[in-house]
């Protein structure tokens, strides 16, 4: 086991590099700045940060690797089996907030949990995924996104993509909006149903794929312009996201009840964001239209995938 998670930490280390050389080949202004961390009840990480760039205005890349005696409340909730069990768990977590209201924001992550207890084979599993937050729907960005996503899971098995695909709906949805958060992807938790190296090599698919999927969206819509106005509905949209984010999401959670480092935990905030009171869009408007057509849970790709 020790040797299998070495290697899963290399790729998301390798990973993450290169995630972020990319990032900064398409600002072509701004570079990530490292911020190495070390967790007092053990492990750590290193965050990567780009800000105010010609492209991004925040973004962030991380990678963590921790570990400890029991696991949090969050990570044990749903299978009570592994409460007392000690832990370590590594990931690369990303999110990437441009300026421009035309190019949407965009979530990453893979992960790796392995619960242990003295005398006992060790429990493993995988889990990560991506998904789009558009602020100004156009559906060429939403079906490649989606196609993309499709094309990672086909290997593995033509259940995968609609399975994994339905599971992100339901998990990024704003309970008390009755919205999602964007239109969705990929998501995945708790994914041991192969052998290790398949689950392993599943996840470096989705690793893999996410740049494929969000970068041509980026290069299509970065010169598109814009008005004070659709900033100001982007920084409304982006309070939504702020919500997902500090009320339903299991990454937040786990991190703040582990003892991890706020500051790389919360880098996934945005930072211009707006609450206005009971705010409603012109009927008819693209505002409007997010909410109508966009932000629902959509087959994307039609029958393409049947």
């Amino acid at each position: 086991m020790t040797n299998s998670f070495e290697a899963v930490k290399a790729y998301m280390l390798d990973l993450q590099d290169r995630i972020c050389a990319a990032f900064e080949e398409a600002d072509g202004q701004a570079t990530f700045f490292e911020d190495k961390w070390e967790r007092e009840a053990g492990g750590g990480g290193r965050t990567r940060v780009i800000a105010d760039g010609a492209l991004i205005e925040k973004g962030g890349v991380n990678f963590s690797h921790v570990y400890g005696g029991q696991l949090p409340a969050s990570a044990s909730a749903i299978r009570p089996e592994l409460a007392g069990r000690s832990f370590q768990a590594m990931g690369v977590s990303l999110v990437i907030h441009p300026e421009n209201p035309h190019i949407p924001t965009s979530h990453a992550n893979i992960r790796l949990f392995v619960a242990e207890k003295e005398g006992e084979e060790p429990i493993w599993w995988f889990g990560g995924g991506f998904d789009l937050t558009p602020y100004y729907g156009v559906e060429e960005d939403c079906v490649h996104w989606h196609q993309v996503a499709h094309d990672a899971c086909a290997p593995f098995g033509e259940e995968i993509y609609p399975e994994f695909k339905q599971w992100c709906d339901e998990y990024f949805y704003l309970k008390h909006r009755d919205e999602p958060r964007g239109i969705g992807g990929l998501f995945f938790d708790d994914l041991n149903r192969w052998d290790f190296a398949t689950c392993f090599a599943f996840t470096q698919a989705v690793g893999e794929a996410y740049l494929h999927a969000y970068l041509p969206i980026v290069e299509r819509r970065r010169n598109i312009p814009f008005t004070e106005q659709q900033r100001a509905f982007q920084a409304h949209r982006r309070g939504r996201y702020v919500e997902f984010n500090l009320v339903f999401d299991r990454g937040t959670l786990f991190g703040l009840q582990s003892g991890g480092r706020t500051e790389s935990i919360l880098m996934s905030l945005p930072p211009v964001v707006r609450w206005s009171y009971d705010w409603q869009a012109e009927p008819g408007s693209a505002e409007a239209q997010l909410t109508k057509f966009y932000l629902k849970n959509r087959d994307w790709l039609g029958e393409a995938y049947q």
